[in-house]
């Protein structure tokens, strides 16, 4: 498990360990079955329970090089998780003392659906830290974009074998292609190209569920570096327009061991500091017709 993981009150919740064990074979049979929901997660709000734990040096599942800046971040569990699908989306959550914005950038494998395991800032926004556990409403919020979205080339890539993660992208991602070849997605939330790309640089086309797709030019094969974009998955659409990319800084990396092997679905990507290179270029597409981002009525699966 990632991070420091208190073992009350989130245990006392889940109804100890051997509740935990089962919970735990159902979630690595979930995860290992590679299913994630396809369809857009439900925007109506939803009752349920918040726990806290701190993450201490780890990064979550979800595999971000840093946690938020703010410290307000969420784990959920295998239901809501969805192998990976709902990592860099946001939920509004209220409880008895207010109201707070999470990041889901973790994984709760003993926490039932609507159990959701705050940061401890965030749940100290929200209700008493001496309650340990507290009621809450909570509710996916679409149309939230933290800043332009940055493309991450994992540690262990080469042409033979890729993997990208995206990051501030807001809504729920549905497919990533790089230079036309299709990525699958695994629970640790990097978009694999099993028979790698070739050497660079590559077009990476993010598409969110709501059917809205950006495509940003120029990205290096670079391991370990997070390479900014100018393009943005956010709101109900994305205006068709070229955007010049922003000057990054540079900073020193930490040298790692890279390996191609993906990580076992039961931890998270070791946690790294990453390296910031040139933004790439970008090029921001429109879909055929312009979807509203509350689709969430209709789908025939809540992904929630």
């Amino acid at each position: 498990m990632t991070g420091s993981r208190l073992l009350s009150p989130r245990w006392l919740a889940a109804g100890g360990a051997v509740i935990l064990a089962a919970v735990i074979g159902v979630a690595l049979l979930l995860t290992n079955s590679g299913s994630a929901c396809a369809a857009p997660p439900s925007t109506s709000a939803k009752s349920g329970k918040a726990t806290f734990y701190d993450l201490g040096g780890g990064t979550g599942n979800c595999s971000f090089p840093s946690a938020p800046a703010d410290d307000l971040f969420v784990a959920l569990g295998p239901e809501q998780y969805s192998a990976g699908a709902a990592c860099g989306t946001y939920l509004d959550v209220t409880g008895p003392k207010g109201k707070v914005r999470v990041k889901v950038i973790d994984s709760c494998p003993e926490c039932p659906a609507g159990h959701l395991d705050l940061s401890r800032t965030a749940f100290k926004k929200i209700g008493a830290e001496v309650a340990g556990i507290i009621p809450i409403t909570y509710k996916t919020v679409t149309g939230v974009g933290a800043g332009p979205i940055s493309v991450r080339v994992k540690e262990g890539s080469s042409q033979y074998w890729l993997a990208v993660l995206i990051d501030n992208h807001g809504n729920r991602l549905k497919s990533v292609t790089v230079n036309g070849k299709s990525t699958h997605r695994e629970s640790y939330n990097y978009w694999v190209v099993d028979g790698g790309a070739g050497n660079g640089p590559f077009k990476v086309k993010v598409t969110d569920a709501y059917g809205h797709s950006t495509v940003a030019s120029g990205v290096k094969l670079s391991p370990g570096a997070t390479q900014k974009t100018s393009a943005r998955l956010a709101g109900g659409g994305v205006s068709s327009t070229k955007s010049s990319p922003s000057p990054a800084k540079k900073k020193a990396s930490p040298s790692s061991s890279p390996s191609a092997a993906a990580p076992a679905a039961s931890s998270a990507a070791p946690a790294l500091e990453s390296t910031e290179v040139a933004a790439p270029t970008t090029e921001v597409e429109v879909p055929p017709a312009e979807q509203g981002v509350d689709l969430a009525a209709g789908a025939a699966q809540s992904c929630g």
